[in-house]
């Protein structure tokens, strides 16, 4: 009797041993995971990646493609800021009419880039860094022709950069909704650099014309 006892008591304590990993192993938690809300009762947790601003989990986007957004963000910020500059301190009405332009074309492209950096859960700047805001402090002191000149060269080395940076986006970009967004910007941008490149003839031309009175 005693030996079927122990035997029972054997088999019981086998099938304890054997029955604790089954409840106690889960599987290893992804740190950047949360727990899958609609989970059903009695099913193991299953995990869903992250949805925090820059989660790789969420994002999705390579760091050039993020990076020409954020510089596109800022950049935009910029043109804006300089095109109230122009409506303010410029004395030709030609600088007057391209500065806003900038204000409406830019202020149109700074909106599409908020909405594709939400659509991925990415942040972008809202507020100058200090070296545009350099630039726009140091327009900021100049007026009349003074200003013209200096900002007439500022927008064409600016476009010429940005004209080469969306390009190769446009071209090279991996991410398909800052591609789309580059390829549509594109013209846009090489209509303002042929734009300002008109001011400067302009310029030099009646440079040219008040150095001949003299």
């Amino acid at each position: 009797m005693s030996t079927h006892r122990s035997l029972l008591f054997g088999a019981i304590v086998t099938v304890l041993i054997l029955s604790v990993p089954a409840h106690t192993q889960q599987p290893p938690m992804n740190p950047a995971a949360r727990p899958n809300p609609n989970a059903q009762p009695g099913q193991p947790p299953t995990y869903t990646p992250s949805t925090g601003p820059d989660s790789p989990g969420t994002v999705g986007i390579r760091p050039d493609d993020r990076k020409f957004l954020k510089d596109a963000a800022i950049g935009g910020m910029t043109e804006v800021q300089l095109g109230k500059l122009a409506q303010e301190k410029a004395s030709s009405p030609d600088v007057k009419q391209f500065g806003q332009k900038m204000i409406d074309d830019h202020t149109k492209a700074n909106d599409e880039i908020r909405q594709i950096a939400v659509g991925k859960s990415i942040s972008v700047p809202e507020s100058l860094d200090a070296k545009h805001k350099a630039r726009v402090d140091k327009l900021s002191k100049l007026s009349g022709a003074e200003f013209d000149k200096a900002y007439i060269k500022d927008q064409l080395k600016d476009h010429e950069q940005d004209v080469k940076e969306f390009q190769q986006e446009a071209q090279s970009g991996d991410d398909a909704a800052v591609k789309a967004f580059a390829s549509k910007t594109l013209p846009t941008l090489q209509s303002h650099l042929q734009a300002v490149k008109d001011l400067e003839k302009g310029e030099k031309s009646g440079s040219s014309a008040d150095r001949s009175k003299q």
